[in-house]
């Protein structure tokens, strides 16, 4: 597969590429020179899986703050820099793990060589970003509208203005919000470069769009063997992002670890407020580590029978419900117990579960 063969790149303490597990990202949306804020909300999303976290630098206010955001995090952290070359630098000097740039929006040749040189010094790898909405004129002239063939271009020659510049500690981005365009440039760049790809739809929209469009574009690309880190990106709080992209990973089998949680989809037999339940228990499960299936279901004619594959599960039934193991009723309990007597049998489950 394409990812076996990428270029492995070091990133804080952090590896990608080269068949290394695909990682999580997410970009905070606090301002960053709020320091406590933005340590906050990146706390919260390491505690929900995040990988590494990327912060945006307007100013050069933002840029020192990372220093001190660094010292209270425990993920790598990605410096996002537009237009100023001066901000990169400041990024680079205060720890940034990692720097985002486009190279044709931050000026001169001379300005980006000051970068690369910071870079090169401190062994900082440049991610390469490029998105359709930021296509230059003669690109879109070139083929006539904005096209995957467009993207993948401008961002070659980014990656050729590095490189010749004597740097390949490269990570390139391509983006679109056009989900089948976003899927075309990835199967295009992907046969031409073994620089490690960060994938995602960029601008995808809110929970509910967002999620349905970033799982199809991201499943569609991850599953050809394309990508070493991935965002869902999503107007809402980030640490939705992150729920949503270890379901991906965790759906295409790139992913383990972690309760998986199915549920039936409700019938004219269910008695129970299923819905909630389902959402309760998926809620309540991201807080363990265990790696096994659970199933919740809304009747006591089905249940057992349906949950028979899942490690553990719960049917309910007319005021009471069963919780069930590996395919066998080991309780019954009234309704009102179920969520407690499913907590019960998770906490009491061997930590290293297959």
């Amino acid at each position: 597969m394409y990812r076996d063969n990428t270029k492995v790149i070091k990133i804080g303490d952090k590896v990608i590429g080269g068949g290394n597990p695909i990682l999580i990202q997410s970009m905070t949306n606090t301002k960053t020179h709020d320091v406590a804020a933005t340590v906050k909300q990146i706390l919260e999303l390491e505690a929900a899986g995040c990988d590494i976290i990327r912060c945006a630098v307007p100013d050069m206010e933002a840029a020192l703050a990372l220093k001190e955001i660094k010292k209270q995090i425990n993920i790598p952290l990605v410096a996002d820099i537009h237009f100023d070359y001066k901000l990169a630098i400041a990024a680079i000097e205060n720890g940034a793990d990692k720097i985002r740039i486009n190279p044709g929006n931050i000026g001169s040749a001379d300005k980006v060589k000051a970068v690369v040189d910071k870079a090169k010094e401190y062994g900082v790898p440049i991610r390469v970003g490029v998105n359709s909405g930021s296509l230059e004129k003669n690109i879109i002239e070139k083929y006539g509208r904005v096209t995957a063939e467009g993207i993948v271009e401008s961002a070659l020659d980014k990656v050729r203005i590095i490189e010749e510049m004597g740097y390949d500690n490269i990570v390139i981005s391509i983006k679109s919000s056009d989900v089948l365009m976003c899927i075309k440039a990835h199967e295009l760049i992907a046969k031409e470069t073994n620089y490690p790809l960060h994938v995602g739809i960029t601008e995808s929209g809110t929970l509910y769009s967002g999620n349905i469009k970033s799982s199809v574009g991201l499943g569609i690309i991850l599953g050809q063997g394309i990508g070493d880190t991935i965002r869902v990106s999503l107007t809402g709080a980030p640490v939705e992002e992150i729920r949503t992209a270890k379901m991906i990973l965790k759906t295409l089998g790139l992913k383990k670890g972690g309760i998986t949680v199915v549920s039936c989809p409700t019938c004219g037999r269910t008695s129970i407020d299923l819905i909630s339940l389902a959402n309760e228990v998926e809620k309540m499960t991201d807080n363990y580590d265990l790696d096994i299936k659970v199933a919740v279901m809304g009747c006591v004619v089905n249940g057992p029978g349906e949950a028979r594959e899942a490690d553990l599960g719960i049917a309910g039934g007319k005021g009471e419900g069963l919780v069930i193991k590996k395919g066998e009723i080991i309780k019954k309990v009234p309704e009102s117990e179920l969520l407690s007597s499913l907590k019960a049998e998770l906490d009491n489950w061997p930590a290293k579960s297959q």
